[in-house]
């Protein structure tokens, strides 16, 4: 059983903290007309920290998403100069994104030139020799897609490599990684499952956004 309503329900939330609840959500997933639609009907008054570069962040995370590693590297560094210098786990996952997407157009014999002029120096550095054991174990099959590394050919990859592009370049712009909904479900999970610890039996279940959409 999850809380009982009517230990919340009197909780007062103000229209406009909501507002910028799901302005944030807006903003950080890229959806511009959304965003500027929510704000001129809801008449609220645009952020200070508004972000202008908001189509092309768009863009980034559309090229990542489709696989097009090479274009959203090209648009990153327009937009974030020195970012994927700095971030260099970012820059390996964008380039190992395009070894996938050569391995998957069965390009092998272009995959691997591409992994030694731009994978190999990564080798040097303990924490990638894993990883690069994984994609080039790729080249091995006829099929890759029936291969124990599969998974690095899935849409959850693309998703999670274009996540980590668009959450990089907020940072960069010195905006928040997650949306305000992202920390707010964050935060309760973390205090629900601390509560559960202290209280045992007598505390609130684990909280579960699944099961509180259903509630």
């Amino acid at each position: 059983m999850d809380l009982d309503p009517r230990q919340y329900e009197h909780v007062s939330i103000s229209d406009g903290d909501v507002r910028k609840v799901v302005l944030s959500y807006l903003v950080h997933n890229c959806f511009n007309e959304t965003a500027e639609a929510f704000i001129a009907c809801t008449g609220m008054k645009k952020p200070l920290d508004y972000p202008v570069e908001m189509e092309k962040r768009k863009l980034i995370f559309r090229f990542a998403l489709e696989g097009n590693a090479l274009k959203a590297i090209e648009l990153t560094k327009e937009l974030a100069p020195n970012l994927l210098e700095e971030n260099k786990d970012l820059h390996f996952d964008l380039l190992s994104l395009h070894f996938v997407d050569l391995v998957r157009s069965r390009k092998c014999t272009e995959a691997l030139e591409f992994a030694q002029n731009q994978l190999t120096p990564f080798g040097k550095v303990q924490k990638y020799v894993g990883k690069l054991e994984d994609f080039m174990a790729l080249l091995a099959y006829e099929e890759p897609e029936k291969s124990p590394m599969f998974h690095l050919l899935s849409l959850d990859f693309r998703q999670n490599v274009a996540d980590g592009i668009n959450r990089a370049i907020l940072a960069h712009s010195n905006l928040p990684c997650y949306s305000s909904m992202e920390r707010l479900v964050q935060q309760t999970t973390v205090v629900r499952q601390y509560l559960e610890q202290e209280l045992g039996k007598d505390g609130p279940p684990p909280f579960s956004l699944k099961a509180f959409m259903k509630s």
